[in-house]
C-alpha cells in the first residue's frame, strides 16, 4: 500500500479556515486538501493552529489565534470549562449548538449511507429552553491534592483531577451532595484511592436524584470491601444530608476505567429510589441505566410513541430495554410488550415497574437482544412495532437480521450516536426498511452528543 505524502508537520503552524463541526465538537479545516481537526474552533472562523499529531488520514492541532471569529461564538460561562472535559460547546452559542447536531447526524448519513443533506427526512434538533441543571446522575472521580480531598473529572488525555465544586450541567442536588461527602470524607480521614500505587479506599462518589421526586441514591464506590469508620461515615453523612433516600456501597478493587465492580452493598436506607415521567413510576438501583435527562426523555418517548403509531392490536419488542422505561411508556396502548436487557439489576427494575404502574402486559427478561428476539420469532411470536435503544456500538448483526425476518411493518431507532445509526440503517435498507424521518433530540447541551429518534418501515 503506497504511502500518503503528508502535507503538514508536528509543530508546524497553519492557517485554517473550518468549515464543519467533527463528533466530537472539534472543528474540521483543511490544509492543501488534508483534514485537520483543531479543538475549540467553530465553524466560519479563520485561525492559527500548531500541528500536534500527525496521523495517516488527517492531523490533529491546537488553537493558537483566531484571526476572525463566528458571529456564534460566546464566553464560556463555567470557569473550569476549558479543563474538565465534560462539556465540549460551551463556547458555541445554544442555537448554534443545535444546528451543529443535526449536522452530525448529516454527516453520518452522508458518510455511511446513499442519503445526503437533500435527501435524509431529518428534523430540526429539539432542544431545552434552560440548557443547564439537566442531569440527574453524577460520578465524579476522588483524589487528594496535599491535605485537601478533591473530586471531578480528569482532563482529558491526562490523570490531573479537576476539582468541581459547581457543576452547571448537574442538578444543584448533586453539587450539594458530592461537596459535604467530599468534607465528610476530609474530615473523618478515610483513606482515598491512589491510582498509580493501587492504595487507598474511595474511589468514586456517585450520586442519582429524583428531578420528579428529589429522592437521593448515593453511591461509594471502593477498592476495598472494608471502609475505616463506616458507622462514623453514615452518622455524619445521614446528618449533613438527611434528605437522602439510600446509601450504597460498590466494590471495586481491579484497576479499570469502568466505574463499577461487581458487587453492590446497601449500607443504609431504601433499595430504590423513584422517579417519575409523565405519569409512570419508576424504581432505579444504582446499576439501572435511565436516561441523563428527563425533562427531554419525555418529548423524545412521545415521539417514540407517535412514531410507532399504537392502536391497542399491536405486539411490541423493547429491545436493549433497561429498566423498562420505552415499554412501559408505550404498553397502555399496545396489546403486549416484551423486552429484553443483560443486566440483571435492570430487569428486576423493569419488573417491579410494571408491576407498579399496573401494567400487566410488559413481560421482561434477561439475556441479549440477539438471543431472545429470534427466539421468540421461532415461539410463533409475531412483532409489529420493534423499537431498539442500543449502546453506542449500536445493534449486533444477529439481531438486525432477526428484525428482517420478523416481518414487523415499524421499527423505532433510538441512537446515541449517530454513526452507528446510519450504519445499522445501511443494513435496514437493503433488506427492504425505507427511513421515513429521524428527529435529533438534544438530551446533553453544551456537550457534542446527539440524540436520535428514527423511524423506518418496510
Amino acid at each position: 500500500m503506497r504511502r500518503m505524502n503528508m502535507k503538514v508537520k508536528p509543530g508546524q503552524e497553519v492557517t485554517l479556515t473550518i468549515k464543519r463541526l467533527g463528533i466530537n465538537g472539534e472543528g474540521i479545516g483543511y490544509y492543501k486538501k488534508q483534514v485537520v481537526f483543531v479543538e475549540g474552533s467553530l465553524p466560519g472562523e479563520v485561525i492559527v493552529a500548531k500541528i500536534d499529531k500527525v496521523y495517516p488520514n488527517y492531523a490533529t492541532a491546537k488553537l493558537k489565534k483566531i484571526r476572525q471569529a463566528a458571529p456564534e461564538r460566546i464566553a464560556p460561562p463555567c470557569p473550569l470549562y476549558d479543563r474538565c472535559g465534560g462539556c465540549q460547546l460551551q463556547h458555541l452559542d445554544y442555537e448554534a449548538q443545535l444546528e451543529a447536531k443535526k449536522d452530525h447526524v448529516i454527516q453520518a448519513f452522508e458518510r455511511y449511507t446513499h442519503l445526503t443533506a437533500d435527501t435524509l427526512p431529518i428534523k430540526p434538533t429539539i432542544g431545552m429552553v434552560n440548557p443547564w441543571g439537566y442531569r440527574n446522575k453524577g460520578q465524579l472521580q476522588i483524589s487528594t491534592a496535599g491535605n485537601q480531598v478533591m473530586a471531578g473529572l480528569y482532563e482529558p488525555g491526562s490523570h490531573r483531577l479537576v476539582d468541581l465544586t459547581d457543576c452547571m450541567i448537574q442538578h444543584p442536588l448533586i453539587n450539594d451532595v458530592v461537596a459535604k461527602v467530599r468534607k465528610i470524607i476530609q474530615h473523618l480521614n478515610i483513606p482515598v484511592y491512589n491510582e498509580r500505587k493501587r492504595t487507598g479506599v474511595i474511589r468514586t462518589i456517585m450520586v442519582r436524584v429524583g428531578f420528579q421526586t428529589e429522592q437521593l441514591q448515593l453511591v461509594l464506590i471502593t477498592r476495598t470491601e472494608e471502609i475505616p469508620r463506616l458507622k462514623e461515615l453514615l452518622m455524619e453523612i445521614r446528618y449533613h444530608i438527611p434528605q437522602l433516600t439510600s446509601i450504597w456501597q460498590n466494590i471495586h478493587p481491579a484497576k479499570s476505567s469502568k466505574i463499577f465492580g461487581e458487587k453492590f452493598k446497601l449500607l443504609w436506607g431504601e433499595r430504590h429510589i423513584i422517579e417519575r415521567l409523565g405519569d409512570l413510576s419508576f424504581k432505579l438501583s444504582p446499576r439501572a441505566f435511565f436516561q441523563l435527562n428527563p425533562l427531554q426523555t419525555i418529548k423524545m418517548y412521545d415521539q417514540v410513541k407517535a412514531y410507532a403509531a399504537l392502536t391497542g392490536q399491536e405486539n411490541v419488542v423493547d429491545a436493549y430495554c433497561g429498566v423498562g422505561t420505552i415499554g412501559l411508556w408505550l404498553a397502555r396502548e399496545a396489546k403486549e410488550v416484551r423486552g429484553m436487557d443483560t443486566i440483571k439489576e435492570a430487569i428486576e427494575d423493569a419488573k417491579l415497574n410494571a408491576k407498579l404502574n399496573g401494567l400487566a402486559n410488559a413481560h421482561f427478561e434477561v439475556g441479549r437482544a440477539e438471543t431472545y428476539f429470534p427466539r421468540w420469532l421461532k415461539q410463533g411470536f409475531k412483532p409489529d412495532v420493534i423499537v431498539v435503544d442500543p449502546p453506542r456500538t449500536g445493534c449486533d448483526d444477529q439481531l438486525l437480521h432477526a428484525i428482517v425476518q420478523s416481518q414487523a411493518k415499524r421499527l423505532v431507532y433510538v441512537s446515541c450516536n449517530p454513526s452507528t445509526l446510519a450504519k445499522d440503517c445501511r443494513v435496514l435498507f437493503n433488506a427492504g426498511f425505507k427511513l421515513q424521518e429521524i428527529q435529533p433530540f438534544d438530551l446533553f447541551p453544551h456537550t457534542s452528543h446527539v440524540e436520535c429518534c428514527a423511524l423506518l418501515v418496510r
